[in-house]
């Protein structure tokens, strides 16, 4: 794996026209791995301990469609209820307006974000960089297949979300393989790529995920 400055970090395409944020104010980190990976426990885990926004694309997508008069709501449900990536444009706009207001409600230029479940494919990657903020890193929690399907299996007993059952589990564990893990290749050739082993108990995930994260950023990331 090539090494990577720190400070000048290599960008997965050439930026086309000036992003949102600066990235020496603003640290992007996304979190990728499969439906059921544990992606949110381990967010939420670093945003109690360490200070980070946690942006789930997935949640942001679900309150979209839930919210009265908005233009995508039919749009997003059809998507996520056929295991379908929704277009990129709706994600990165609420991804981009959910971090303006963090900063906005912390009256700061400078934040830390953790965006979890994106980007999803690899023209999500590259506009997201160019529009918005080049990432720092990635976070690839790594889990066989069975058992995230027993975890989701799990959640839907209570999650009441549509798409926690066993036909649209197999469509995005699908959609996850063919789209989402030549995004993790792509940003593992220019080094940024955390990869850690999700089939462990969260809290041992957890000091696993400190530890990388303290190796790469500093101890006091």
């Amino acid at each position: 794996m090539p090494a990577i400055e720190q400070d000048a970090p290599a960008t997965i395409a050439p930026q086309k026209s000036t992003p949102t944020f600066d990235p020496k104010d603003v640290t992007v980190i996304f979190v990728l791995g499969g439906p059921g990976a544990g992606k949110g426990t381990q967010c939420s885990k670093l945003v109690s301990d360490h200070g980070f926004c946690h942006l789930s694309a997935g949640d942001l997508l679900r309150a979209e469609q839930e919210r009265p008069g908005s233009q995508y709501g039919d749009l997003i449900k059809d998507y996520i209820r056929n295991g379908l990536i929704v277009p990129m444009e709706v994600t990165i706009a609420l991804l981009e307006n959910a971090m303006a207001a963090d900063l906005k409600a912390k009256d700061s230029q400078k934040g830390r974000f953790l965006i979890d479940g994106f980007p999803r494919k690899m023209d999500q990657a590259v506009k997201f960089e160019e529009t918005v903020c080049p990432a720092k890193l990635v976070l690839f929690f790594d889990c066989p297949e069975d058992v995230m399907e027993s975890r989701l299996l799990e959640r839907g007993k209570t999650s009441g979300r549509d798409d926690d059952n066993a036909e649209s589990i197999r469509k995005r564990f699908r959609t996850f393989i063919e789209t989402s893990m030549p995004v993790v290749n792509r940003f593992e050739e220019v080094g940024k790529v955390l990869k850690l082993d999700a089939t462990p108990p969260p809290d041992e995930v957890y000091a696993n995920t400190e530890k990388a994260l303290a190796e790469r950023l500093g101890p006091d990331f």
